[in-house]
C-alpha cells in the first residue's frame, strides 16, 4: 500500500501534510496517473487520523485536479504524469555572479522544473521563516548557507536538518556538520585561494609583501583570509589583511589580493598617481572575472559560477547525493 510522507510532530496541519505528500510523490513519479490511493479508512487507521481530516485532504486533492473519485471504488491519481519538479532556490544575496549561477541553473533544468527564488540576506532568522513557510511545498530546497546575522536567534544548521536529505541541495558552501547525505556543490574557500596563490608563485617571487583587502561588511567567508594567511606563512611572505584600500600607502614589492571592484578601482588610481609600474613594483590579483578586468589586464582568480549552477541542476535531476567541489581557476594577465 502507498505510504505517506507523514510527520506526526510537524506543525503543518495533518490534512495539508497528506495533500503535500501525494502531490510530491506525483511530481516525483512515485504515483502515476490511474494509481489508486489508500481509502479514507486505511489512512485513518494506519496514521491514527480522524476521518474528517483525510476526507478534507482528499477533497482538496480533487479540487486541485490531482485526484478523482469513483463511486464505490475509491480515489485515483488524476494529474498528468509530466508534472514539473518544484524547486525553491534560496540565495544569500543578489549580485552579477549570483545571476550567472541562477541562469545556468535554470537553463540546465530546462522544462523539467519550475524555480522560485528567495533571498535570506545572510539572516539566519529570516532563513528559518522562509523554511517554516515553505517546507513540504517543494521537491527541492537549494540553499546558499552563508549567514552572519541573527545567529543567536536561529540555528541555521538545525533548520537545514529539518529539510529531508533527499530534498536538500547546498550551493556555494558546504556544511560538514550536517551528517545526513545530501547534494552539495561548493567552493573550498581557504584551499581555493591557497592553491591559486601557490600556482602564481613564479610571478609572486618579486613581491615580498602581500595584502588581502577583505571588507568586513561584505559578509565574505572568513576562510578566504585563512587560506591567504596560510600561504603567506608557508612561503615566508610579509602579509596584512585590511578592510579597504582607501587609506593604503603603496610600497614597492607589494601585491594586493582584492575582493571588491571598488577597492580595485581605488588601488589602480593610487598606482597611476605614483611612478610605480603595475605588474613590477605593485601587483594586483582580483576575485571574479569581468569584461572590464579583461580589458584592463587584471589577473583574476575565480570560481566557475556557470559550472556551479549547471552542476547543481544536473545532479539534482539525476537524484544524486554527493559532494562536488566547484572548479576554481586563475587567469594570468599583466597586473602581476
Amino acid at each position: 500500500m502507498y505510504k505517506l510522507q507523514f510527520k506526526p510532530f510537524d506543525k503543518t496541519p495533518k490534512y495539508k501534510q497528506i495533500v503535500q505528500s501525494v502531490i510530491t510523490d506525483i511530481e516525483r513519479g512515485i504515483l502515476k496517473k490511474g494509481d489508486q490511493l489508500p481509502s479514507i479508512s486505511e489512512l485513518s487507521s494506519e496514521y491514527y487520523l480522524a476521518r474528517d481530516t483525510v476526507e478534507k485532504a482528499y477533497r482538496e486533492l480533487r479540487e486541485r485536479g490531482f485526484s478523482t473519485s469513483v463511486q464505490g471504488k475509491g480515489y485515483y491519481v488524476q494529474a498528468d504524469d509530466a508534472v514539473k519538479l518544484k524547486v525553491l532556490l534560496i540565495f544569500n544575496k543578489l549580485s552579477s555572479y549570483k545571476k550567472i549561477i541562477y541562469y545556468a541553473f535554470i537553463k540546465a533544468l530546462g522544462e523539467r522544473a519550475s524555480v522560485d527564488l528567495q533571498i535570506h540576506h545572510y539572516n539566519a532568522r529570516l532563513f528559518e521563516e522562509i523554511i517554516d513557510k515553505n517546507l513540504g511545498k517543494y521537491n527541492y530546497y537549494v540553499v546558499m548557507p552563508h549567514f552572519t546575522q541573527d545567529l543567536d536567534k536561529a540555528d541555521f544548521r538545525k533548520v537545514l536538518e529539518r529539510i529531508p536529505n533527499d530534498e536538500l541541495v547546498l550551493l556555494d558552501k558546504d556544511i560538514p556538520e550536517i551528517k545526513h547525505e545530501h547534494l552539495s556543490v561548493y567552493q573550498d574557500f581557504d584551499k581555493d585561494i591557497f592553491g591559486a596563490l601557490e600556482g602564481l608563485q613564479d610571478l609572486l617571487t618579486k613581491y615580498h609583501r602581500l595584502v588581502l583587502v577583505l571588507p568586513s561588511d561584505g559578509n565574505y567567508p572568513v576562510e578566504i583570509a585563512w587560506g591567504f594567511r596560510t600561504f603567506c606563512i608557508n612561503y615566508k611572505k610579509e602579509f596584512a589583511v585590511k578592510e579597504s584600500s582607501m587609506n593604503e600607502v603603496l610600497q614597492a614589492g607589494t601585491a594586493y589580493v582584492l575582493v571588491e571592484i571598488s577597492d580595485l578601482a581605488e588601488l589602480i588610481k593610487k598606482v597611476r598617481q605614483t611612478s610605480y609600474l603595475l605588474g613590477r613594483e605593485i601587483g594586483i590579483i582580483s576575485f571574479n572575472e569581468t569584461t572590464l578586468k579583461e580589458v584592463m589586464g587584471i589577473t583574476v582568480i575565480t570560481t566557475d559560477f556557470e559550472a556551479m549552477g549547471r552542476t547543481a541542476a544536473e545532479k539534482l535531476l539525476a537524484k544524486e547525493h554527493c559532494k562536488v567541489k566547484n572548479p576554481f581557476y586563475t587567469i594570468r594577465r599583466g597586473s602581476l
